[in-house]
């Protein structure tokens, strides 16, 4: 497929070649001239201006991936041999509908070559553009996002980047396997959406919980196959190019974390960043931010090991009884990382165990007799 019919090329300034050669934009290929051979590459970067879905019109002159393309390209170039290209910026749909197909045929076909896409958006409900591209993929995929909202809203009159996750969970057919949301507050929850996801057995993980221990945040990141990560969730301090204002959030620090395991993540194969504005970055922060944000992300994946064979020596395999339960809780550990996953059973012999990233509490709450809670929500999902 010719994806170059549906880019436009770089603006001007970043025509001259960086005077470095070891930073990072003069490590990849970008559309300047001439649309990049992304079915080579590893990762593929693409800008999207559309902001329709927040009821706004969409302005020329809004153009967040070039701003954080400024900052990400003056960068040093990180570990790893690069094979990175930059395909433009998505020439927009005639109507936000049209956005969204666009949005899913351009990530099903790299997908489909083991290109990874990261999108620098726009408004957040683009992200079911980006869920669409899955739909013919014949499996059930994990979706992590990282927001302080859950946008599930169902009052009439509600914008796109609001009801998104609604959209999502109510498409037809259904091959969503599990929703994880990250870094919510509860103030800016309604309790009947958190009882819904509840019901679902999804994963929900408080923004406290991520000050808290941000490594017990690392399995759920793992587990995903496409990631969406709203900017709203720092704190206006760390990026202030969105609106309204949130004097709280995740930190800068805690977001490149967050995004050095996504990348890390073998199984990851989309991510992306919504919801910044440049209009309101008046000194850049938000875009340097990102920057650094993505920066951590491609080095996460240069550092992949390829963790995903768990009847290879790779692996400590760990079985354990429980007195009043014939069956055994079985662990795995790699050899490479120390990183743990856990098989659950589902409670229909007809089906398949399913292998999911856990951490090494999880391991000693079992060890103790405790059923993690991470197996019983993926049980619960497996019936």
């Amino acid at each position: 497929m010719n994806l170059a019919i549906f880019f436009e090329p770089l603006p001007e300034e970043f025509y001259q070649p960086h005077s470095n050669p070891k930073t990072f934009g003069a490590s990849i290929d970008l559309f300047i001239h001439k649309f990049p051979e992304w079915r080579q590459a590893d990762i593929a970067l693409l800008g999207i201006n559309e902001i329709r879905g927040t009821g706004q019109e969409n302005n020329p002159e809004n153009r967040p991936a070039t701003a954080v393309r400024r900052q990400l390209y003056a960068l040093k170039k990180g570990t790893g041999r690069y094979k990175i290209v930059d395909l433009g910026d998505l020439l927009p749909g005639i109507t936000l509908e049209d956005t969204y197909l666009r949005i899913k045929e351009i990530v099903e076909n790299l997908i489909s070559q083991n290109t990874l896409p990261i999108i620098i958006g726009g408004s957040h409900d683009l992200d079911y553009g980006q869920f669409l591209a899955y739909e013919n993929l014949d499996k059930a995929i994990n979706l992590v996002t990282i927001d302080s909202h859950m946008d599930m809203s169902e009052e009439p009159g509600t914008l796109p980047y609001r009801q998104h996750l609604q959209r999502i969970l109510l498409h037809e057919p259904n091959y969503l396997f599990s929703l994880s949301q990250i870094a919510y507050q509860s103030y800016f929850v309604e309790q009947e959406v958190a009882v819904v996801l509840e019901k679902l057995h999804f994963e929900t993980v408080r923004l406290g919980q991520v000050h808290t221990n941000i490594q017990e945040v690392e399995p759920v990141v793992r587990h995903a196959d496409m990631i969406s990560f709203d900017i709203r969730a720092l704190k206006h301090n760390d990026a202030p190019g969105y609106e309204p204002a949130n004097p709280f959030g995740l930190t800068g620090e805690e977001a490149c974390q967050l995004c050095w395991y996504a990348g890390l993540n073998d199984t990851l194969s989309s991510f992306g960043i919504y919801d910044y504005s440049p209009a309101l970055d008046v000194r850049q922060v938000t875009a340097a931010t990102i920057a650094v944000m993505l920066w951590y992300f491609v080095e996460g994946y240069y550092h992949r090991k390829n963790e995903t064979d768990f009847t290879s020596n790779k692996f400590l395999k760990y079985a354990i009884g429980f007195h009043d339960n014939p069956n055994k809780m079985v662990f795995y550990k790699s050899k490479v990382s120390d990183k743990w996953w856990m098989e659950v059973e589902p409670l229909r012999s007809e089906k398949q165990a399913k292998i999911i990233p856990c951490s090494y509490e999880d391991y000693l709450l079992a060890a103790k007799g405790e059923i993690p809670n991470r197996w019983i929500l993926t049980q619960s999902r497996l019936a």
